[in-house]
């Protein structure tokens, strides 16, 4: 089978940041509360993750002020600092109780650059939308200001609704900027940014979806079955990793594995490339070490077949 080829970056919305329409999440870097970062891994073996997505040509990263408390940032401005292949790292603002006025976005966008060690930041977003203490009108002109300080080259939002994130676009339309993404959770067992209107709404505005938990925090790896299933972390509570969980997501599992068979890929290879195959659409798994950001990246470079997209639609349904 010979797949079709990809384009080999796409812009964030009309922003004029281009990426590989796939990233890395940094999520687990630094991370010790869900992803027990420093019990099996560390600073060491992110470090071999960031440079081997470098190696396969992934330059997009995304992370949080709060993962970690903020040593995911500071992980990714080491890395990034000693790395000669330029890097595009996205983070994340949070819109805490404490925070309702305009200098404490310019207060956190400054802690944010100080951990990433840089002068401007690639992809700033809004964690969640949470308007109690701040309303969007302040908080998008507050971002506006920020681009037009040259502090932050692309603003975007995440976990927005359909109508929440046109205010935002209209917002910041207002200000000349345009918003590059909201960053959802998307992957084949969690459909539901379709059936909310959000999919219709960020293509009708030209605004691309960064899918995080693209393989569904590693459901959709084929590393779980109903016969083994022990994850780490917070994943233990969760009850889709359990064996009835894991029972009922069977007919996609099981599809993934037939098509990986086929194209010579993974099963994660083949969720991912479905994401990817969307449209408008930049998925941002995780990689806690390197062999992991490498699997990752094959799910670049070559296309599913529409009978295939079409087939794993299908299957994925209960999940819309």
């Amino acid at each position: 089978m010979q797949p079709t080829e990809l384009n080999d970056t796409i812009a964030l919305g009309n922003s004029n940041l281009h990426v590989k329409p796939l990233g890395i999440g940094a999520w687990s870097w630094g991370d010790s509360f869900f992803w027990q970062y420093g019990n099996g891994y560390g600073e060491e073996q992110v470090r071999q993750a960031f440079d081997a997505a470098i190696d396969a040509g992934i330059t997009f990263f995304d992370t949080a002020e709060v993962y970690g408390q903020g040593e995911s940032e500071r992980l990714l401005g080491k890395f990034a600092k000693t790395c000669d292949t330029p890097v595009q790292i996205a983070t994340k603002y949070g819109p805490l109780p404490w925070r309702f006025r305009k200098s404490d976005v310019y207060d956190a966008v400054t802690a944010s650059l100080d951990r990433l060690q840089t002068d401007c930041i690639s992809l700033y977003q809004v964690h969640w939308p949470f308007t109690f203490f701040m309303s969007q009108e302040t908080l998008m002109d507050a971002l506006a200001d920020e681009v037009e300080r040259g502090r932050i080259l692309t603003v975007g939002v995440s976990n927005y609704s359909a109508d929440e994130m046109r205010l935002a676009y209209d917002l910041l339309n207002r200000r000349g900027v345009p918003l590059a993404v909201n960053q959802v959770r998307y992957s084949l067992l969690s459909r539901k940014v379709e059936t909310k209107g959000i999919v219709e709404t960020a293509k009708t505005l030209g605004v691309t979806l960064l899918a995080y938990s693209p393989l569904a925090q590693g459901l959709l790896t084929g590393k779980y079955t109903p016969e083994n299933s022990n994850p780490s972390g917070g994943r233990q509570l969760d009850p889709k990793f359990r064996p009835e969980g894991l029972r009922a997501i069977e007919p996609v599992t099981l599809m993934l594995e037939q098509l990986a068979e086929r194209y010579a890929k993974t099963p994660a290879q083949i969720a991912l490339n479905w994401l990817i195959c969307q449209g408008g659409v930049v998925p941002i798994p995780g990689a806690k070490n390197a062999e992991q950001a490498r699997q990752n990246a094959g799910a670049l470079g070559w296309s599913l077949i529409a009978d295939d997209v079409k087939r794993l639609e299908q299957a994925s349904r209960p999940w819309l």
